[in-house]
């Protein structure tokens, strides 16, 4: 099954354009009909889930997500161009890997049984990008639709996950091109990342989806989003983390 919204935005996605604009009929009506759009837009760009995008915009508030296509995944180091990324906001982030897969229960998982199932963790730079030609100025349920704002994310190497990582406050340092980006003091809107992962792993699992330890699982930025005026190199440390960088030409 697909939507008129979910064909017109993967024809976006496919052809790196933009919809000038969005028709009532096509905004979705609820926040079940634009998760439903996000996997649609999988289905019909051929892609398949190579993980997730979470947040939330306070310690306490709602979290919600999307699903990454595995075409959008890059390893640290990658060169993108620049033109296919518009606009071009770019985040410093943590992910997550599983040690364990997580099969479909009719039973919502634990949070307990979420966090003994972390496996890694690594730093990502996340390339958050839109379909919608007026973004930001667009209805956040569309928005939520087209995955969430993905542009592409860079996934730096992994690390065994530990227990006493400080995810509130780390020290890290975000440049473009040699000159520090970060605008205030980093911090993840949503708190603790890790509280995120409980939600992300009922939500997909109670669609039939396995999450399973090769999805990456990002987390939300500490870094504000920057935006780059021309190419450049984006270099992203998290103490204690392996760096991560990305080239845009």
């Amino acid at each position: 099954m697909t939507t008129a919204l979910s064909r017109l935005l993967a024809d976006a996605r496919r052809n790196h354009a933009t919809l000038d604009t969005l028709s009532p009929e096509h905004t979705p009506a609820d926040a079940a009909a634009a998760y439903a759009i996000q996997h649609e837009i999988l289905d019909a760009c051929g892609a398949r889930i190579a993980g997730w995008k979470i947040g939330a915009k306070s310690d306490s508030g709602p979290i919600q997500g999307a699903p990454l296509p595995d075409l959008d995944l890059h390893a640290d180091g990658a060169r993108l161009p620049r033109g296919v990324f518009a606009p071009q906001g770019l985040e410093l982030e943590i992910a997550f890997r599983f040690g364990r897969s997580f099969e479909p229960s009719t039973t919502p998982y634990s949070e307990d049984e979420v966090r003994a199932g972390i496996g890694s963790i690594g730093a990502t730079i996340e390339i958050v990008s839109s379909r919608y030609a007026a973004w930001p100025s667009v209805d956040k349920l569309a928005q939520l639709a087209d995955l969430q704002n993905h542009g592409a994310l860079i996934v730096g190497e992994f690390t065994p996950y530990r227990e006493d990582f400080p995810f509130v406050a780390p020290s890290l340092r975000f440049s473009f091109d040699g000159h520090d980006v970060v605008q205030s003091t980093p911090a993840n809107p949503a708190g603790d990342p890790r509280r995120l992962l409980t939600w992300l792993v009922n939500h997909a699992t109670s669609r039939g989806i396995v999450v399973t330890p090769a999805m990456v699982v990002t987390t939300g930025s500490y870094t504000g989003m920057f935006f780059p005026k021309n190419a450049g190199t984006a270099s992203g440390r998290i103490e204690g983390l392996a760096p991560v960088s990305l080239t845009l030409y």
